[in-house]
């Protein structure tokens, strides 16, 4: 009896697992991405129009949890918050493997631009809407 007690609540957990991990972005544009090991709705930016505007302009609240740059090399990058209303904690990334983290406040949160850099050389960079 107390096989089939745990098995059942084994069973149960599982599903309320894969229902919350499974969810779907409620924005048709995001598509999900795993990163530290949590599911995130991230629109994508693959050309320099869409590096250049990022997620300027945007205002909480948002349908999505961020956006993923992705650059066809790897080299330094710079990122700055000019007409960014949003604070933003920015992954560093070699393909899937991030290398760093940092932060980026609003340009209403820190009253002046700020630009920060990535250590090394990179192909992705994942901003996450704080």
């Amino acid at each position: 009896m107390k096989k089939i007690i745990t098995l059942i609540l084994f069973i149960f957990a599982l599903s309320i697992y894969l229902l919350i991990n499974n969810k779907q972005c409620s924005n048709k544009q995001a598509k999900k991405y795993l990163i530290n090991s949590k599911n995130y709705c991230l629109l994508t930016a693959s050309n320099q129009e869409q590096w250049e505007k990022g997620l300027m302009f945007y205002k909480k609240p948002v349908n999505f949890d961020g956006m993923i740059f992705i650059f066809p090399n790897k080299e330094t990058r710079s990122f700055w918050n000019k007409n960014t209303y949003l604070d933003l904690d920015l992954y560093w990334m070699n393909e899937d493997k991030i290398v760093g983290k940092s932060f980026l406040p609003s340009i209403l949160k820190s009253e002046n631009l700020v630009t920060i850099s990535s250590e090394e050389e990179i192909n992705r960079v994942v901003e996450i809407v704080k």
